[in-house]
């Protein structure tokens, strides 16, 4: 049986289990995400029907037999910059959780994204420009899985030239294209990301056309469902 103390955490879904108990996934730094059931947390005099709630920093300890644990105990692991926002910016939270639900496997370790996951939970919260941010984390989890794209040499193994233009194959990589191909993307900008420098809207707007095909590989055709409601959000 595997046993943790205090490990930094976060709720990335939760869902009523049984009378009065949760289950939980979370995402933590040493162990990657868990299931956990925190037995009782619904009930009326349980402490922890507050803390156990998403994008809030934790220390959880729990027992682990098999692939579902048990949580142990649970503290606050600070306190977060500002309640979660609304709207926009609570869908862009979310759609970090989904990614990572999505995309990383049970008790498979990923300090390294566990760490930029916090700084974009942060920075979003801080008010933090969204767009950016979230191409941010994209392009950090992408490279962190192996996933990837090469942002500094096209298919050919040619240094990316920023007055050119490329299109993107998630099988081959970039390749140069005229620069009215449909979808075709500005090397300035693939530069731009490689370097997170992602200020200009044309910038950005390639980033997201670029990140968005080589996440869709790894989806399996599977759509998102915080996409589908900030569509929803954004007509209506």
């Amino acid at each position: 049986m595997l046993r943790v103390e205090l490990e930094p955490a976060f709720i990335l879904h939760h869902r009523p289990f049984r009378d009065t108990s949760v289950l939980l996934e979370v995402f933590s730094e040493a162990h990657g995400r868990v299931g956990l059931v925190a037995r009782g947390a619904r009930g009326p005099r349980s402490r922890l029907r507050g803390l156990l709630q998403p994008f809030q920093p934790l220390l959880l300890s729990w027992q682990l037999r098999g692939e579902l644990g048990t949580l142990t105990g649970a503290e606050s692991g600070g306190r977060a910059p500002v309640a979660p926002p609304g709207g926009e910016s609570l869908l862009a939270l979310y759609y970090l959780n989904e990614l990572l639900l999505r995309l990383t496997a049970r008790l498979d370790p990923q300090r390294e994204i566990f760490g930029h996951y916090t700084g974009t939970v942060h920075a979003l919260l801080s008010g933090e420009p969204m767009a950016p941010a979230l191409r941010r984390f994209e392009k950090r989890l992408l490279d962190a899985l192996g996933y990837g794209p090469d942002l500094e040499r096209d298919a050919a193994g040619q240094p990316i030239d920023a007055d050119a233009s490329y299109r993107y194959d998630p099988a081959l990589g970039l390749a140069v294209c005229r620069p009215e191909t449909a979808g075709a993307l500005l090397g300035a900008s693939l530069l731009d990301l490689a370097q997170d420098r992602l200020a200009e809207s044309r910038a950005l707007a390639d980033a997201r056309r670029l990140l968005r095909a080589a996440l869709e590989v790894h989806l399996e055709g599977r759509p998102l469902k915080t996409r589908e409601m900030l569509s929803r959000l954004r007509r209506s």
